[in-house]
């Protein structure tokens, strides 16, 4: 069983200098890789942040977890990445969706299928030395190209067949239940197939929300507002664990209890937990990590070792912190640190045992 590398997708972006810092403080701590959200209205310039990161830092992978053909083009996104590509060679990745928070907070509509499929394609051509025929005057080529792979995040049907017949891999972004997991490893595995691909090959990444929180309820609570975050954006991710939203519709919920901008991300997430109470400790666990370093770290270990036995190997696992930022109570760094001190040589030291 191979140990995947694990990733970080939140960091301190309070100025350039201190992410800087701070990737570099997650690289000597241990973890495998920093990912970086591409949010214009929420964060600071994610390839200036990247180029600092590239800069103080010489072995953590590096990548945009995630950007959209929403708000830059397609053809800039690859020539930002090849340029980080050039501070930190080797070790960066980008990595493609639909945009989501970042298009809505600035009134736009998150990308399609068919313009991540779009963007996708250029992107590879560009970033492999391609001349595109784009409509111009004379096709397009970026001088300076570098082979970054392209990963998609994805959780709906249509995007995870995308994802297979067109990225170099694709992040599962449908929670934590088995039945999730596998049945979108096969819409992947059947899209690839549908282009030509070798299924197996395909790259597989998978993120979770993890709520490292010790207090059993407040993490049970958090947990139910990552269950209403999934379903408020894809629904049907309820019906592969045969789970059932018995509650007012999320856009009523979120009006009545001032929930914004969505379930996943209030800065009060026992509010939002608290507005979905009518879901079950079993809609919590199918949709994230929860509890204290011991329980996370059993849960992780059984979704990898299960995966694993369904012949499904991920070569990237992002643990998204929730709460973010953390509770006071943690203190500012607690998860980064406690995830590498405390879980991760757990983690690989128990999936080493079962090679």
């Amino acid at each position: 069983m191979n140990i995947p590398q694990f990733g970080i997708n939140r960091q301190d972006a309070e100025s350039v200098a201190a992410f800087a810092a701070d990737v570099a403080r997650i690289e000597a701590l241990g973890w495998d890789a920093a990912w970086l959200p591409d949010s214009q209205l929420r964060r600071r310039d994610t390839y200036v942040l990247l180029a600092a990161a590239a800069q103080a830092t010489s072995s953590i992978r590096l990548g945009v977890l995630l950007t959209n053909p929403v708000t830059r083009h397609p053809s800039v996104t690859a020539s930002s990445i090849a340029t980080i590509d050039e501070l930190a060679p080797g070790r960066v990745e980008l990595g493609w969706g639909a945009g989501d928070t970042a298009v809505r907070l600035a009134g736009l509509r998150p990308a399609t299928v068919a313009q991540m499929e779009a963007g996708i394609r250029l992107m590879r051509r560009l970033l492999d030395g391609e001349q595109v025929e784009v409509g111009a005057e004379r096709p397009a080529g970026l001088p300076f190209h570098r082979p970054v792979p392209i990963w998609l995040a994805a959780g709906g049907p249509r995007t995870l067949e995308m994802g297979g017949r067109a990225a170099d891999g694709v992040f599962i972004r449908v929670g934590t239940h088995p039945a999730l997991i596998e049945d979108a490893v096969s819409r992947i595995r059947r899209g690839a197939a549908s282009a030509g691909r070798a299924p197996d090959d395909l790259r597989l990444g998978v993120i979770f929300h993890t709520v490292l929180v010790d207090d059993p309820a407040d993490a049970l609570t958090m947990a139910k507002a990552m269950a209403a975050g999934y379903y408020e954006y894809s629904p049907m991710l309820f019906d592969p664990p045969a789970l059932v939203w018995d509650g007012p519709g999320p856009e009523a919920l979120k009006a009545e209890r001032g929930v914004w901008p969505d379930f996943h991300h209030d800065p009060d997430l026992l509010k939002a937990g608290r507005a979905v109470n009518f879901l079950s400790e079993q809609h919590a666990d199918a949709f994230a990590l929860r509890g204290g370093v011991d329980a996370v770290a059993a849960q992780l270990l059984g979704i990898l070792r299960r995966s694993a036995a369904a012949g499904i190997e991920f070569e990237h696992v992002v643990l998204h912190p929730i709460p973010n930022p953390p509770s006071p109570d943690l203190g500012d760094n607690a998860y980064t640190e406690r995830v590498a001190r405390e879980l991760l040589p757990r983690v690989r030291a128990a999936l080493a045992e079962t090679d």
